[in-house]
């Protein structure tokens, strides 16, 4: 970068984004340097080219993408920059692999405030550092006022798993056990709470959280007895088991009392009509693990912060129908079906 670029200053106070800042000229360069660069700051991002070049250990690497288009962009607990650093690294751990770096591509409308785009870059970046995950490459966009809302953010993430463990959605057998690491609807209760047509008064904040820490401990517990994980987002633990139960060809019967909800989640959802079961999460997992793996698992879970409230909610049955049945708290039973139409959209 020049010395005349440098030179040159945004104004983070009270300047907007204009279409010349992704024009690919000076002002785009302003922007990425005193806003990105600044904030991701890392000797492969300093190096300026359009890719990241990097060496790997030997294992079996693993990739995924994801946007983010949440709304509002600022809620309890976190922000759209947290939750896609947080959401990309879990769904790289959810392979069982250690999550190595990440890119992020920025969409922003003509007319966002810049000190709010540097308040969304500044929260990836801590996000980032606290995970042991670099951004290392990216891209910058900017669209017509009207045809975004704010920044939306797509998120790459690359990891690596030992050779020898693979996980995957079809490996969920009768008889394994159903382990969730704590309690489910936070982040979808705390985003709804900021909703400007919902908005009520909880404590509740979301539970946006990097599992790979939790992740790789859980590995080293029992790396045989693990089937599958999966991190329960939109749709909540009621979508994630339907899919696993059609992925693997099997059903599952849960236990209503053994599922963790907070107090102010429930009533939250009483309130908005909501099952908590079908509220989004961003720092919780769901883990199909073999009967006799299953307590060594959930004491290595226990064991970690993030899964101190881990439980066994369930187990997975023989079913040529592929439901997900609950037993409730009466003693009565009933059928967690999928997510019917969209419940909470742009939660993540």
């Amino acid at each position: 970068m020049s010395s005349e670029i440098r030179r040159r200053k945004l104004d983070l106070k009270n300047g907007r984004v204009d279409l010349s800042h992704g024009a690919g000229g000076r002002a785009m360069a302003h922007l990425i340097g005193e806003i990105f660069h600044a904030a991701f700051d890392n000797p492969m991002l300093r190096a300026g080219n359009d890719q990241a070049a990097f060496d790997v250990d030997a294992g079996r690497m693993v990739m995924t993408t994801d946007g983010y288009v949440v709304s509002p962009l600022f809620f309890p607990g976190g922000d759209i920059g947290s939750l896609a650093v947080h959401g990309t690294i879990n769904d790289v751990a959810m392979a069982g692999a250690r999550p190595l770096y990440l890119s992020a591509g920025f969409i922003v409308e003509e007319g966002f405030a810049l000190a709010d785009l540097k308040r969304i870059a500044d929260s990836m970046a801590a996000a980032s550092r606290a995970a042991g995950v670099p951004i290392v490459t990216g891209d910058t966009k900017v669209v017509e006022r009207g045809k975004a809302d704010g920044v939306f953010i797509t998120t790459t993430g690359i990891g690596v798993a030992p050779r020898d463990l693979v996980l995957s959605s079809d490996q969920a057998r009768p008889g394994d056990k159903v382990l969730l690491s704590g309690f489910i609807g936070d982040h979808g209760v705390a985003v709804m709470s900021q909703r400007q047509n919902l908005a009520f008064e909880t404590t509740v904040q979301s539970d946006s959280a990097a599992l790979h820490e939790l992740v790789a401990a859980m590995v080293a517990a029992a790396p045989q007895g693990l089937r599958v994980m999966r991190d329960p987002t939109r749709g909540g633990v009621a979508a994630t088991l339907n899919e696993l139960a059609q992925q693997s060809g099997v059903g599952f019967r849960l236990d209503e009392d053994a599922v963790p909800v907070r107090p102010q989640v429930a009533a939250a959802c009483e309130l908005l009509g909501l099952d908590p079961l079908y509220v989004a999460n961003e720092g919780k997992l769901i883990a199909i693990v073999a009967p006799e793996a299953a307590g060594t698992v959930l004491a290595a879970m226990r064991g970690h912060p993030l899964g101190r409230d881990a439980a066994l909610i369930g187990e997975v049955i023989l079913d040529d129908h592929h439901f997900v049945q609950m037993i409730t708290s009466f003693g009565g039973g009933r059928i967690v079906d999928w997510l019917a139409g969209e419940q909470l959209p742009r939660i993540c």
